[in-house]
């Protein structure tokens, strides 16, 4: 029996928010496959937010601490575990911090999951608000770490520049896609959601949060590229809450100053996301950074063709089954997205080589590699 502490403090934050992001996805996923393990005693450990009941009902007890910041910042600073390490230390064999929130927990082993490297090699892309003492106290935290896990051959190559972390101590576990991107939709639910959204038959989506990495603004600039006659039947749709650094796009969207064929949709319910994604002609993600691409596969898995970036992260995930563009060169994604509208044959072969790839990546896999790292740092493979 291992006896795991896990980190839930983004979920937790999450799911009282109204909304899961990335990272809370990600625990939420290894939660609900880690309670079907008889071998495995999971112990959810948040600081400042309480964790809602699952649906499941698995998890009987939270271990939850006012904060994070404070032992970590004293724990930095002397050089000492976190307070009631030791306790813990007495009724677990290990702790996976899977939310960038690495305790410290003296001679208890704890697993590191670190997605990017975002906030040490772009720093002009995070809040600035306190951005040199939380980047030198996340560099301290992370050599906390007995071992570290990221989710690409990209993010580890990051890790291991800016955080100074050796190569043996990282593993590479990819993300998995939720099998509901699988699912088939019935026409008439189809044609429902698209009309409640004023979506026509065809139309170029994007998906993700409004930052400046996403590279939101070109995007737009190479729609607007397209002739006239496409731009007025096949509108640009982005679909994303505001981040941060993006007070001008978000103004622009919400005026329409972009004209009528480039529609914000905020924030969309899984089952109208659903749709919108099976629906549309084409993902266009031209990131300029990202550890992963999740969007990219879960547009695989949908049956969407997809037009991404051939840098960072998402060469590795999206190989061949995508058009890959220059994400600095707006002509060159203007012309990618005319590829996929005009060639038929072309996008029906992005299907179905994204279909493949997509069934590679399965929460299942991600979860069973992870718990190969936790017997890994145990001794016990």
């Amino acid at each position: 029996m291992m006896r795991v502490g896990f980190g839930v403090t983004v979920l937790a934050r999450c799911l009282n928010s109204g909304g899961i992001d990335g990272i809370g996805s990600y625990t939420r996923e290894l939660m609900k496959r880690f309670v079907a393990h008889d071998d495995l005693e999971l112990v959810p450990i948040s600081y400042g937010y309480p964790l809602p009941p699952m649906n499941d009902g698995a998890v009987q007890e939270v271990l939850q601490y006012r904060n994070y910041a404070v032992p970590a910042a004293l724990s930095a600073f002397t050089k000492t575990p976190f307070l009631g390490a030791g306790n813990l230390s007495k009724r677990l064999d290990l702790i996976h911090a899977t939310d960038h929130l690495i305790p410290s927990y003296g001679n208890l082993p704890v697993v590191a999951t670190l997605m990017d490297a975002i906030p040490l090699s772009h720093p002009e892309w995070v809040n600035s608000r306190f951005r040199g003492v939380k980047n030198a106290l996340w560099r301290r935290t992370v050599k906390w770490a007995s071992h570290v896990v990221t989710i690409s051959e990209y993010s580890k190559r990051e890790i291991e520049t800016h955080f100074g972390v050796a190569e043996e101590r990282i593993s590479v576990i990819p993300l998995g896609v939720d099998e509901r991107w699988f699912h088939p939709i019935t026409q008439e639910n189809m044609t429902y959601v698209l009309r409640r959204h004023a979506l026509p038959e065809k139309y170029f989506l994007f998906v993700g949060t409004l930052q400046p990495r996403k590279n939101i603004r070109r995007l737009i600039d190479s729609y607007l590229m397209l002739p006239k006659i496409i731009q007025s039947e096949v509108p640009l749709v982005i679909v994303g809450r505001p981040g941060w650094q993006c007070d001008d796009i978000v103004e622009a969207l919400g005026a329409c100053a972009y004209g009528t064929s480039v529609r914000w949709l905020k924030h969309l319910p899984d089952y109208d996301l659903l749709s919108v994604v099976k629906g549309a002609t084409a993902l266009v993600l031209p990131s300029l950074y990202e550890g992963f691409g999740l969007p990219v596969l879960e547009a695989f898995a949908a049956g969407t063709p997809v037009i991404t970036s051939n840098t960072t992260a998402l060469p590795e995930v999206a190989r061949d089954a995508a058009l890959l563009v220059d994400p600095e060169d707006a002509s060159n994604i203007a012309e990618a997205m005319l590829r996929v509208l005009e060639n038929l044959q072309l996008a029906d072969e992005l299907r179905k080589k994204g279909m493949v790839r997509a069934r590679l990546h399965t929460w299942d896999r991600t979860a069973r590699m992870t718990l190969d790292v936790y017997k890994l740092v145990l001794g016990r493979n």
